[in-house]
């Protein structure tokens, strides 16, 4: 469950703002796209902060061809009004909000008016987006692949222990292969939603070969792409629910030879929302279990987000990042720099320099998907899974369980090792220096109790 931008390599608040949310909505910065030449350029040009600034004065969604020629006239009026220093600018409303700006910071208004009396007076309804064009009503969260995109993911699937599995209902998915072993296959879930398998690849990394599996035969890893990422098939019908997800785990298990005498699931994030799903439905087909940095109910995570981690923040950042969420502006750049700097690098990564597979993984990410299914950020939670909670459900699972956790996570680390008390066979590992990512930021107390929760079960000395 990762947010857009936290891996960016280009800062946040370098990017010209995107045109993310529903289409619908998109009017209030409709206006900072009037019929310029812009599509000719790689990319968009940045508008001043100053001028970021003064637009927040029409962060209203309003639709801007049923906007009236008198009123948005009457609103420049307004904001020349505004410049000789009129308290109460005669343009209505639309115009009221800013009486803080100076006279200086109000010259900007006057400018951003006039963009958005050009775009209103270009753009047609018939050519405006609807309703109907917005991905949270009709569920396509199709990526538009690019030619560079298409060749990336043609040279992976080109790669070594690559198997792209048909699913039934037609689609195909990414699978890749590293080690070997006959008794443990460890089947690895990536976030997201919508995240591609690279973040997690240190699992592929550091589980085939490591010390802790000597004595039982190794580990065999299967990295994996869910349908919709960026490396497997980008489908255009509404998909997108739990149920179908998980049967699509067990479609990519069945054909990569995975049963009950060898099958690991390890999820991370998102992953582990489908782990502990798969678990409720297929556990018969499971050998172990393994949660990584996911609670068991979305609500409690959220709560622990507001109770927990907003306060460690101070006031006035808190009160900024309520003020972007209030008004829905979660793609400004200011409230991505805020949440990169203040909460990603806080609680999701702690490294100082990321692995290029965890920026490659977000850089991948579909954004659609994502805000469909987890909503804008890991900082404001919603979507479709915004109600998920099977807490009451976890002692429906009997399989050697692991529940993983870290300290410094977006996760209530209390929560993770509450979880492996619920389960019937449960195990809690809290990565003491770890993030929402310890298998990169305290890779070595990870791996070191996944491999001992693996090694365990292959020698029939599990106990929680």
């Amino acid at each position: 469950m990762f947010g857009p931008h936290a891996f960016d390599a280009l800062a946040p608040h370098l990017k010209a703002l995107p045109l993310q949310g529903p289409p619908h909505q998109r009017a209030h910065v409709v206006f900072l796209q009037p019929k310029l030449p812009f599509n000719c350029l790689k990319r968009r040009p940045v508008f001043p902060r100053h001028l970021n600034h003064a637009v927040q004065i029409f962060r209203r969604p309003i639709l801007p061809w049923k906007v009236g020629a008198l009123q948005l006239f009457g609103g420049l009026a307004g904001m020349f009004g505004m410049l000789h220093g009129e308290v109460t600018p005669p343009g209505g409303p639309m115009f009221n909000a800013a009486p803080h700006l100076g006279v200086m910071k109000r010259i900007p208004c006057l400018m951003t008016g006039a963009m958005l009396l050009a775009a209103c007076t270009t753009e047609s309804p018939e050519n405006a987006a609807t309703p109907g064009d917005d991905y949270h009503v009709t569920g396509n969260c199709a990526i538009t692949l690019s030619e560079e995109d298409l060749a990336l993911r043609a040279a992976k699937h080109a790669e070594p222990g690559v198997t792209m599995v048909e699913l039934s209902n037609g689609y195909s998915v990414f699978t890749q292969q590293f080690g070997e072993s006959e008794d443990a296959k460890v089947l690895v879930l990536h976030g997201g939603p919508a995240c591609t398998h690279e973040y997690m690849l240190n699992v592929a990394y550091q589980m085939p070969g490591h010390e802790g599996l000597a004595d039982v035969g190794d580990a065999e890893v299967h990295m994996y792409d869910q349908l919709g990422s960026f490396y497997s098939d980008q489908p255009s019908e509404d998909l997108w629910n739990i149920e179908r997800w998980v049967e699509e785990v067990d479609e990519v298990r069945r054909t990569l030879g995975m049963d009950s005498t060898n099958f690991y699931l390890l999820g991370n994030s998102w992953g582990g929302i489908l782990a502990m799903e798969y678990a409720l439905v297929h556990q018969n087909h499971l050998k172990g279990l393994i949660v990584c940095n996911m609670q068991s109910s979305i609500p409690d995570y959220a709560a622990y987000n507001m109770s927990t981690l907003r306060p460690q923040m101070r006031p006035s950042l808190v009160d900024s990042l309520e003020a972007f969420e209030a008004a829905e502006d979660y793609q400004n750049p200011t409230y991505l720099e805020l949440i990169d700097k203040e909460f990603y690098r806080k609680h999701v990564c702690r490294l100082e320099t990321w692995p290029e597979e965890v920026v490659g993984s977000f850089a991948r990410l579909n954004y659609k998907l994502y805000d469909l299914m987890q909503g804008p950020s890991e900082f404001k939670v919603g979507g479709r899974i915004i109600d998920w909670d099977i807490t009451p459900r976890l002692g429906e699972i009997a399989v050697p369980t692991l529940m993983v956790g870290a300290t410094h996570d977006t996760m209530d680390p209390a929560a993770m090792a509450r979880q492996a008390t619920l389960v019937q066979q449960g195990r809690a590992l809290i990565c003491e220096n770890g993030s929402h990512l310890a298998l990169w930021d305290d890779a070595e107390d990870f791996f070191e109790g996944v491999t001992q929760f693996v090694r365990d079960i292959e020698q029939g000395q599990f106990a929680p």
